[in-house]
């Protein structure tokens, strides 16, 4: 249906209502259907995964191991198909697809796309797979507001305004936790706090929170209330080492899915859809591993499979030793980084909270076990509730290393405990973790998979900072579509197609038969040469100057001002002669103009 004739608020309605009524009106009814799409996503991986296991249970070992290698295998492979032929934007966890279509789309998500990421994430994560609920829900509700938005206005501002309400929205069914949803929307897609944006998504959060308490009860997603406030103590001062390890092991977590995500989609050998069924094959085994080396974990089951709050909450409670919380944190960490490099669909709050639970359950368990060794050490408590109390702050800290929102990782762990007595060490652990994160990664995890799928980021508020930008990497301004010329072509030959294609620019990569970098070639040059002069001869022997997509936007304007270069090609860091981008003077001029106006 073309997009004149498709079906809008009738006239009437538009002549009765003000621009902001009907806004206002259609955020309590995005509130109401993204929190019933949200409930509906959250049962249908609980359900599926209780099936999966009751059923593997029930059958001897043999039958539970074959059984539980091939759900998740089997998921990968209808993700993988799905994806390929029906749904590109349904891979991945549906955060960086919603930033980008706010930003580069006017906020424009299909529905289509909305429902096939419902289908395949909750066939995906029930089927077994180590991904989360929370970013596919983003996803879906924000498809759903986007349609609402493009029914109800011809303004295209407030069809782009509908992207906050949706992803706000969506976080508060999934998690239960509406402030954090409003702060999570302000941190990772506005970057910037707006009272005009904020009543929209207030409205929707309150209707979409109501929703999933009444039909899933009011606790949040982790049941981590405390029964007494815990005392300032001396023990407190653990969150300091706590937000170290958080940092650096978020680090490792960020490096190692980017990474092999890089891997995975530079291997030709291997079909795209059949990827992610790779990663389902080794979440299988890995779950399989947790499964007997932690001893069955009783009911709490491996959460190395699917989400894993049981196992969280498990350690919450002090119900985990120190080898099954160390077995869980290092399988879990790999099985989330093959299941998300590998294409499968499914977020990243889930697993982070988790590793930082686990991480944090063992810092606890340390403490505790100190102690009873020590009755003489003051500083610790008389029971075993730092444990707890470790849990928490390993989650809080990790979340903003990997994240990268340290305002919303500290509302979300009062949101689950109901109390601020542990707000100073959270407040030392999260911003300390994410400090060290930041400095290590200057991307942030959803805008460096924005880049690696050649999504540029010139319009993103974090890419606009005059304090930041000059440290991003030239990924986050370089042209991804580049054209270029051949050495089997002749001056004029090349020319000719110069014009041809409207392609007048100041210099062009030249490539080889086999498609890598073998120069690059000024146009004056082309015209100050006869017209058969091979473009092979005109580049031999060049001393290239290139640049790799993660050198800092700085470091590259150095490099050509010293050169006396306008244009240099970004190639890849593992292969120096593989195109993947080209940066001008004039591409680091208009960020600085950005910048600056």
């Amino acid at each position: 249906m073309s997009e004149g004739k498709r079906r809008s608020l009738p006239d009437w309605m538009r002549s009765r209502w003000s621009d902001t009524q009907r806004f206002v009106v259609l955020c309590v009814f995005a509130g109401l259907l993204c929190g019933l799409a949200a409930v509906g996503f959250h049962l249908a991986i609980h359900h599926l995964f209780h099936w999966l296991w009751h059923e593997a249970e029930g059958r001897d070992p043999k039958q539970f191991a074959v059984l539980l290698l091939a759900a998740p295998t089997l998921a990968g492979l209808l993700v993988g198909l799905g994806v390929r032929f029906f749904a590109p934007e349904a891979a991945g966890s549906g955060i960086p697809q919603t930033k980008a279509a706010y930003y580069n789309k006017g906020g424009k998500i299909s529905l289509r796309s909305g429902i096939w990421r419902f289908v395949l994430g909750a066939l995906y994560v029930g089927f077994g797979n180590s991904l989360g609920r929370e970013g596919p829900t983003v996803h879906i509700s924000t498809a759903i507001t986007s349609r609402i938005g493009r029914w109800a206005f011809r303004d295209p501002n407030r069809v782009q305004a509908m992207a906050p309400v949706g992803m706000a929205a969506g976080i508060a069914a999934a998690f239960n936790a509406p402030l954090s949803a409003l702060t999570f929307v302000f941190e990772e897609l506005l970057d910037n706090f707006s009272m005009k944006a904020l009543g929209g998504m207030v409205v929707a959060v309150v209707v979409a929170a109501a929703v999933s308490r009444s039909l899933l009860g009011e606790d949040p997603v982790v049941a981590a209330h405390m029964a007494e406030d815990y005392k300032t103590s001396a023990w407190m001062l653990v969150a300091i080492p706590l937000g170290v390890a958080a940092g650096l092991i978020g680090h490792a977590f960020v490096r190692s899915t980017l990474g092999l995500r890089g891997w995975f989609k530079s291997r030709r050998f291997l079909p795209g859809w059949f990827q992610p069924a790779t990663g389902g094959l080794a979440c299988g085994v890995l779950g399989l591993t947790a499964w007997y080396l932690t001893g069955h974990l009783g009911d709490a089951r491996s959460s190395v499979f699917s989400i894993g709050y049981d196992s969280l909450e498990a350690a919450f409670e002090n119900d985990l030793t120190v080898k099954i919380l160390a077995v869980l944190l290092v399988l879990k960490f790999l099985a989330v980084v093959l299941n998300y490099a590998s294409g499968g669909s499914g977020g990243l709050f889930s697993p982070t909270l988790f590793l930082g639970g686990m991480l944090g359950g063992m810092v606890g368990a340390g403490l505790a076990n100190v102690h009873h060794l020590g009755d003489w050490i003051p500083m610790f408590p008389t029971d075993d509730k730092v444990i707890g109390g470790c849990v928490l702050l390993g989650m809080g800290a990790m979340f903003a290393a990997v994240v990268r929102c340290p305002f919303t990782s500290l509302i979300i762990i009062f949101e689950m405990t109901g109390n601020y007595s542990l707000i100073l060490p959270l407040m030392a652990g999260n911003m300390l973790a994410w400090q060290i994160a930041k400095k290590l990664q200057p991307v942030s995890i959803y805008n460096a998979l924005l880049l690696q799928d050649g999504v540029t980021l010139r319009r993103l508020p974090a890419y606009r900072g005059a304090q930041d930008y000059r440290k991003l990497p030239v990924q986050s301004i370089m042209s991804h579509d580049v054209f270029g010329l051949e050495v089997g072509e002749t001056v004029s030959a090349a020319l000719k197609r110069i014009r041809k294609e409207s392609k007048r620019f100041h210099a062009y990569p030249v490539f080889e038969d086999n498609g890598r970098l073998a120069g690059v070639i000024t146009r004056h040059e082309l015209t100050d040469h006869p017209a058969e002069t091979p473009v092979a001869e005109l580049v031999a022997e060049q001393q290239l100057l290139t640049v790799t997509g993660d050198t800092s936007i700085r470091d590259a304007a150095n490099r050509m001002i010293a050169r006396d270069f306008q244009q240099v090609p970004v190639v890849s860091a593992a292969d120096s002669r593989k195109l993947i981008g080209w940066l001008t003077l004039n591409d680091i001029a208009r960020q600085q103009n950005a910048v600056e106006g």
